[in-house]
């Protein structure tokens, strides 16, 4: 449940948290999702999770309170475009955390377009400018956004260095491994693997759920 704080806009906070009693400290339930941006069940969890839970949350002052949602990246390296994609999440972060959410609605509603097949005849270099003007349309600047995704192209003196946000993109990988995290998308309530939670799931699933688990 823990969070490096530069990754912090990976948390949704919707109000504070209460105290169980007086003298201990506010404490709330964590909902984390691991999720892939280029999984098509990813999306379709991402969707209703924020579309319609999140609004449902907001609502409901007890919910608000006692939750928070943490947007947890797996990179599924079968694809080779989810490397690609994921950092172009984790730049966001580095350039506009306040865009992050919505960056990453962007980036599962355009996901087709960063699958195998829609990347396979283009440069690195060429999805990371297209990954900058996808961010543009949500308020990133495109050029900064661009800067740190950018791969030098000097083939005579290779330096694998990876490039602006390589390290924060292990950060995020070491992780998942860390807590041996595999499948997407995946749902972990109070650092437990809740596998009744699918990706099919309806607003009306949700909201049973936290009436179960939240009160």
């Amino acid at each position: 449940m823990t969070l490096n704080p530069k990754f912090a806009a990976q948390r949704l906070v919707f109000g504070q948290a209460p105290s169980i009693a007086e003298g201990i400290p506010p404490a709330a339930h964590t909902l984390e999702l691991f999720l892939d941006y280029v999984c098509p069940f990813s999306a379709k969890a991402f969707k209703t999770v924020y579309h319609e839970v999140v609004p449902l949350i907001k609502a409901n002052p007890k919910w608000a309170s006692s939750l928070q949602i943490i947007l947890r990246q797996q990179i599924q390296p079968w694809h080779p475009s989810s490397t690609l994609v994921h950092e172009a999440a984790v730049a966001v972060l580095r350039v506009a955390p306040e865009k992050y959410w919505a960056f990453s609605d962007a980036l599962f509603k355009d996901q087709r377009s960063y699958f195998d097949e829609a990347v396979a005849s283009e440069t690195r270099n060429d999805t990371y400018k297209r990954l900058a003007k996808l961010g543009a349309t949500v308020g990133v600047d495109e050029k900064t956004l661009y800067e740190l995704l950018e791969i030098a192209d000097k083939p005579s003196d290779p330096r694998n260095g990876g490039n602006k946000v390589t390290d924060d993109l292990k950060l995020q990988i070491r992780y998942a491994r860390f807590v041996s995290m595999h499948v997407t998308p995946t749902v972990v309530f109070n650092s437990i693997v809740d596998n009744n939670i699918s990706s099919s799931w309806t607003k009306e699933q949700w909201e049973e759920w936290l009436k179960k688990n939240i009160g």
